[in-house]
């Protein structure tokens, strides 16, 4: 999809962060943007600021882990502009879990993986067979992250765990789309190569009721400041990635059409090859200590 202007894209997790920076990166190409999130206030909020700049937009409210909140989503966007032609699948929770997996309650992993996971799930059910039926050139972009999708943190099961798992679904994904022709380009998104500052830390504090813990522990850190102090205190240099720079990296790689969105960094290939590593030796896995 060499040229995008004109298309139409939606975003999950679109009204912050990550998401927020794809909308306006998207609205710049002169494209239509569905603005998707559970926050009613931050979708009218981040579709405002759109239209300011002259985007043709809108927000709808969705619960990624719901299908049929998630069918709503595609309904109202072939209403409002007639098709899609890119699908983020970006909306993700941090969890809240982090710890000795064998202690997080049964919602601690149903909250992670309901929204990491099965929002995918949810999104490529509904909004794949659209786009095939339409037959225009489309992209779907799934968000992942290298704990996980490279190598986990042994601190962080859930989220991990969900990410992990993101990657192997965007590989089949694209391997189902290869085999049949489609014209529909599939991208696995890691941001990077540092840290970003998003919402990924506060989502715990809107975790929903039907996930809550009948005994919430209390979680190392729940908002940027809490981890960074953290960080610093363990010694760790922080340096940000901007969340423009991985809007930019997307935008690059749907109109090469290129799987991986992988920036470069030599610690991320590092981590590569020693867990290639670890594997090719049938060892012990060390990249997880790398």
């Amino acid at each position: 999809m060499k040229d995008l202007a004109g298309r139409v894209a939606v975003i999950t997790g679109g009204a912050g962060g990550i998401g927020a920076a794809l909308a306006e990166r998207f609205a710049a190409e002169d494209m239509s943007i569905v603005v998707s999130d559970l926050s009613e206030e931050r979708v009218d909020a981040i579709v405002a600021r759109l239209a300011e700049q002259g985007a043709r937009t809108i927000g709808v409210v969705t619960d990624v882990g719901d299908l049929a909140s998630v069918e709503a989503l595609r309904d109202e966007a072939y209403s409002a502009f007639g098709n899609v032609h890119v699908l983020c699948n970006n909306a993700g929770v941090g969890a809240g879990a982090e710890g000795k997996m064998w202690e997080h309650t049964t919602n601690d992993w149903g909250w992670g993986l309901n929204v990491n996971l099965w929002g995918m799930i949810h999104g490529v059910k509904a909004f794949v067979p659209a786009m095939l039926a339409a037959g225009e050139s489309g992209h779907i972009v799934n968000t992942s992250s290298g704990n996980g999708g490279i190598a986990p943190l042994p601190n962080t099961a859930v989220y991990a765990t969900s990410k992990a798992a993101v990657t192997a679904f965007t590989e089949v994904l694209y391997g189902q789309l290869h085999s049949i022709d489609a014209n529909i380009g599939v991208s696995v998104l890691y941001p990077g190569p540092n840290v970003l500052k998003t919402g990924l830390l506060e989502s715990s504090g809107h975790r929903p009721d039907a996930w809550a813990n009948d005994t919430p522990r209390t979680t190392p850190y729940t908002t940027i400041a809490s981890f960074e102090a953290a960080m610093l205190a363990a010694g760790v240099d922080l340096t940000y990635t901007p969340v423009e720079f991985v809007a930019e990296a997307t935008f690059d790689a749907i109109r090469a059409n290129r799987f991986w969105i992988l920036p470069e960094s030599e610690r991320i290939d590092q981590r590569i090859r020693t867990r290639a590593d670890s594997m090719l030796a049938r060892s012990q896995p060390t990249y997880m200590e790398a």
